[in-house]
């Protein structure tokens, strides 16, 4: 059909501006539901504030793997069926995923309801924050399901064709937050409790949205007299999505280790462990936003990369893969120019009149960011491996920074140098995760050109005999 061939068709980088940028600026629109929380909650409520919402955010990253897992493996492996022509294969993926994503959000909503308190005691959270953070988390929890299906169905939406609809949708549940969260926290008096309802409310005014789109869908369709999980087609979407899943995790993790270095060796140094959190949070929920467009140039180049390769163009595949590369480059000098010389700026929009948190921001942000120009290509090459059905080499890719990296090296040299060696962990890792996907990308198209003949005028691909 017409609206398919264009991803064989279409010039890569109109393609990739169309998929990429719209997705980009839903999931950063959807990255803000939280920054604008803790910018109110900072002039509100203070450092605590700030605090005992960070502590709470792991949790919604775990959340955001599930649905990412499950929408990104719906997503490539209907995008390869639609490369083949096979819509039927591509419909029965996606009643799987309407289910799973049903069962990952009761199972989120009522798990984080019944050990909300212990889980929040392993994210990091100090005595001091813990029940104001419990109040929060409990409220955020009734709309965590709608939000995940709305990040779920941003990639298969996407995927069917339309990125564009997720865009508008994110903005108006955004608008929706930023609306009423002053007249929650501030008008109202509800301080923290003010702000998860106020999120709540965009999130399920979202989540709608996305469910209502279901039906107008153009290339596939919810096949509602199959509405049983099918074995095959979960695990061909746990197996494409299983990456994305690992990559979120791995991000949580991350937050959940940092978060409780940041309090047991903040609370020996000069600054003590609510600044050190508090610092610390802020700068990963700007760095949610850096990590937003990563993520959105990666997904909007999975589609052109599933297609193509399921058509046999490897030639496009290749192409698309290298223009991932250098906007991922643009972007990543874009924001390590933010983070070394804006560190202090971004700082004080969340809170004022607290001069050593603001030194401890400009430390932190220049410390953990200082190899974030290398940040970009592993995101897209993980994409790129886990489009082109390397689920295995898309997951190495994925979890090397955070899982393999930075973790491993935070918690060694934490032993020896305290904050600053947890924060100074942050570039090596980079460094070494770049290194990797360059490595294994470069060895990857070497096998293409010893196991597949490309044709110069088309660029398909035969097996070689």
């Amino acid at each position: 059909m017409a609206q398919e061939n264009i991803l064989g068709t279409e010039k890569i980088g109109k393609l990739l501006f169309k998929f990429s940028v719209p997705t980009a600026l839903t999931l950063i629109v959807n990255s803000l539901y939280n920054i604008v929380d803790q910018i109110f909650i900072g002039h509100a409520v203070g450092i605590d504030g700030v605090a005992a919402t960070n502590v709470a955010f792991p949790l919604f990253i775990l959340s955001a793997a599930l649905a990412l897992m499950i929408g990104d493996g719906c997503a490539a492996n209907v995008s390869l069926a639609l490369g083949r022509g096979d819509e039927v294969t591509g419909e029965r993926v996606f009643t799987n995923a309407f289910l799973l994503l049903l069962l990952a959000g009761g199972v989120v909503f009522f798990g984080g309801m019944l050990f909300l308190k212990p889980i929040l005691l392993f994210f990091g959270a100090s005595a001091a924050v813990l029940d104001i953070s419990a109040a929060y988390t409990r409220i955020i929890l009734w709309g965590t399901p709608f939000s995940m299906f709305t990040m779920a169905l941003t990639a298969i939406i996407r995927a069917d064709g339309n990125p564009k609809y997720m865009m508008r949708t994110m903005i108006i549940g955004t608008a929706i937050n930023l609306i009423l969260d002053p007249i929650f926290i501030f008008w109202l008096g509800m301080g923290v409790q003010g702000a998860a309802v106020a999120t709540i409310a965009g999130q399920i005014i979202s989540g709608g949205l996305a469910l209502a789109y279901i039906p107008r869908m153009e290339h596939i369709r919810l096949q509602k007299e199959k509405l049983v999980l099918e074995r095959k087609y979960v695990c061909e979407i746990f197996k494409l999505g299983f990456p994305s899943f690992c990559m979120q995790t791995a991000t949580a993790a991350t937050q959940i280790v940092m978060y409780n270095l940041m309090r047991r060796y903040g609370e020996l140094s000069i600054y003590g462990s609510e600044i050190t959190l508090s610092a610390y949070g802020i700068m990963t929920k700007l760095y949610q936003i850096a990590h937003s467009m990563f993520v959105g140039l990666a997904a909007g180049t999975q589609p052109i990369h599933g297609f193509n390769f399921g058509a046999k163009q490897l030639q496009r595949v290749k192409q698309t893969y290298r223009m991932g590369v250098i906007a991922s480059l643009v972007i990543s000098f874009f924001w390590f120019s933010i983070f070394r010389w804006g560190g202090t700026i971004v700082a004080e929009i969340f809170v004022q009149d607290e001069p050593l948190y603001l030194v401890f921001a400009k430390h932190c942000f220049r410390g953990y960011m200082l190899a974030f120009f290398l940040y970009g290509p592993p995101q897209v090459t993980a994409s790129f491996f886990q489009a082109v059905g390397k689920p295995i080499k898309a997951l190495l890719v994925a979890l090397a920074r955070q899982v393999v990296f930075l973790i491993p090296l935070a918690l060694l040299l934490s032993e020896s140098f305290g904050l600053d060696g947890a924060l100074y962990a942050a570039p090596m890792a980079d460094t070494l995760a770049f290194l990797l996907a360059m490595v294994m990308v470069y060895y990857e198209f070497r096998l293409w050109k010893k196991d597949f003949h490309i044709t110069e005028n088309k660029g398909a691909y035969e097996a070689s005999e």
